[in-house]
């Protein structure tokens, strides 16, 4: 089975900005392209870090009602020094966390999640921006069809990699919902065959009612 790769799924045309571009430029950029952050990328082409909508946002979050009514938040040094930034490269959130083409889904995906980031940008092994990804391109494997699911479980998970018998196991798939029936040798393969086919990509969910000959476990 071959997860597919951030460069199957990442936008090659990034818009980016400049360390010295301007707060109402970036504004402008962000709303010209319908994008809601951008890469900050040096003069070698190198990412410097993000700025989004939610670095942005800091300046407004900093000033004060004029009703008196709701009280400024208390900021942090850093949240105070990008709230008072004027250019990307003081707005940013750096350094930039960059993912690889060659990752496969799981890879960029784990990583936004431990970062706790909605994008990625993709660099090349001279660490140059490629490209970038977010949480909604990744999100297209569940845009996979039925038919084309099926059959990688059919041939990588059943025939390739447990060398079940076609007639052993049948696999029907709806909505990326994955239903499992028939009978296995051992106990022990319906959790491995359960295990293999959530890891195929565009998979939602797995339901199983297999039959066992030797309960081995």
């Amino acid at each position: 089975m071959e997860h597919r790769t951030v460069g199957e799924l990442m936008t090659r045309d990034v818009v980016r900005v400049r360390p010295d571009m301007p707060f109402k430029e970036i504004v402008r950029t962000l709303a010209e392209n319908d994008v809601t952050a951008v890469p900050v990328v040096d003069a070698t082409g190198h990412p410097m870090g993000v700025v989004s909508e939610a670095d942005l946002l800091r300046k407004s979050a900093d000033q004060g009602d004029p009703s008196g009514l709701t009280p400024i938040p208390h900021l942090e040094a850093w949240e105070r020094a990008k709230a008072e930034g004027a250019r990307a490269e003081e707005l940013m959130s750096a350094p930039a966390v960059c993912a690889r083409a060659d990752w496969n889904v799981v890879e960029a995906a784990r990583l936004m999640e431990v970062q706790n980031v909605k994008r990625l940008p993709v660099v090349d092994e001279t660490d140059k921006l490629v490209g970038i990804v977010s949480r909604r391109d990744l999100l297209r494997i569940f845009l996979r069809h039925d038919d084309a699911i099926r059959e990688e479980i059919k041939r990588d998970v059943l025939d390739r990699t447990l060398r079940l018998a076609p007639s052993g196991v049948t696999v029907e798939v709806r909505d990326g919902q994955v239903t499992l029936s028939g009978s296995v040798e051992a106990k022990s393969l319906i959790r491995v065959l359960d295990r293999l086919c959530r890891s195929v990509d565009g998979v939602v969910s797995v339901a199983e009612h297999l039959r066992y000959g030797t309960d081995d476990t």
